[in-house]
């Protein structure tokens, strides 16, 4: 009986070292054999795994009878011999019969449908100036749009077309956009017809860029060309997320660095335009400029946040709150104010009449000002 469990001992010794060899040397041999799945209706189902999408058909028909082209014409006077520079003997020469012809100029974009009832958002500068404006829809069916109002210094406009059974976009309320995510731009660009293009999320809040007075710019790669502009910008489901407005190009073409208005933002202004035919913002009258490293040294201060008060205008609502050139502000109503892109966009929500309370630097010294928001003027843009 000994010198069976001795041998037994010494195999099961001999029988680890070898696997303890092969486990050095040669691991791939102790691998996992491949298993055959099994054939017939009785194979098992396999492990669960991430879904891969291979189509966004659903997302493109959801959204795309809701996106429309809009054809704009307007004439202009081109004159038939160079005129001169200086603009006393440009005007005289106008004057002259004969000095310019009349010449229709046409203009493409796009617009989505909205509400039911007819009502149409696209861009202010594709509705800019234009003496008629048509709508195409998905359906081949045309319609002559009325201009609602526009607001330039978002770069939104409302148009509105009399035709049955529109099909309105969703928008995306509940489900906020975040970076990475994947989007859709859907328009007509360069007029060739409906187009859709994929990208991602490139980046959120682009300000700064100065295209639009207020900026808060949803960034993407998708493709956006002449005549996308009032487009959709749409996610995986189909809902709005943002308008197409403007590219970043030498070249007048895509290059991967597209911009879009935010959905909530253009819903906000789009109402107010069907209420109220503009959009109303908090005005304060004041040139705010940011802080920089000379301007804090300069003033001694500690911080680079806050705005400094580079002019402001007579009889404005600053004014007459006893704000002067030179005091820095540093708080509005206890939020912080960081530089003079997010101090705009503090006021303008603030509805005039209303009163706030700043907190700025003067001489050194802190202090609170109460002031009345008043009405920001209507700004055309040149």
């Amino acid at each position: 009986m000994r010198r069976l469990w001795l041998l037994f001992a010494q195999t099961v010794t001999i029988c680890l070292g070898i696997l303890f060899i092969v486990a050095s040397l040669r691991p791939d041999w102790l691998a996992e054999s491949p298993k055959v799945p099994a054939q017939g209706p009785a194979a098992a189902a396999p492990a669960a795994s991430v879904p891969q999408v291979s189509s966004y058909h659903a997302a493109v028909a959801h959204a795309t009878a809701s996106v429309v082209n809009i054809y704009t014409s307007k004439h202009i006077n081109v004159p038939l011999i160079p005129a001169p520079a200086d603009p006393e003997l440009e005007r005289l020469f106008r004057e002259i019969p004969g000095f310019s012809r009349r010449k229709e100029s046409t203009n493409l974009g796009s617009g989505v449908i909205v509400r039911n009832d007819g009502y149409i958002l696209t861009n202010f500068h594709v509705v800019e100036a234009a003496d008629a404006i048509r709508v195409a829809l998905s359906d081949g069916r045309e319609a002559k749009a009325e201009l609602v109002g526009a607001d330039p210094e978002s770069d939104l406009a409302v148009l509105k077309i009399d035709l049955p059974n529109l099909r309105v976009i969703d928008f995306n309320d509940e489900h906020p956009v975040h970076i990475g995510d994947v989007v859709l731009a859907i328009g007509n660009p360069f007029g060739v017809g409906q187009t859709t293009t994929m990208g991602i999320v490139s980046a959120l809040g682009r300000n700064r860029l100065g295209i639009n007075i207020y900026e808060n710019f949803i960034q993407t790669d998708a493709a956006i060309n002449p005549g996308n502009s009032g487009g959709a910008l749409i996610d995986t489901a189909g809902r709005l997320v943002g308008i197409n407005t403007a590219i970043y190009s030498e070249t007048g073409g895509s290059l991967g660095i597209g911009f879009a208005i935010p959905a909530q933002a253009a819903q906000i202004i789009m109402d107010q335009i069907i209420q109220n035919g503009a959009v109303t913002r908090g005005w304060l009258g004041v040139e705010p400029q940011d802080i920089t490293p000379d301007l804090a040294q300069a003033f001694k201060l500690k911080r680079e946040d806050g705005v400094i008060v580079a002019g402001v205008l007579r009889n404005g609502p600053a004014a007459q709150a006893g704000i002067k050139v030179g005091d820095i502000i540093v708080k509005m109503n206890d939020a912080a104010v960081l530089d003079s892109i997010g101090f705009l966009n503090q006021i303008a929500p603030v509805a005039p009449g209303q009163h706030i309370t700043l907190t700025l630097l003067r001489d050194g010294r802190q202090r609170d000002v109460e002031v009345e928001i008043g009405t920001r003027p209507h700004v055309r843009r040149p």
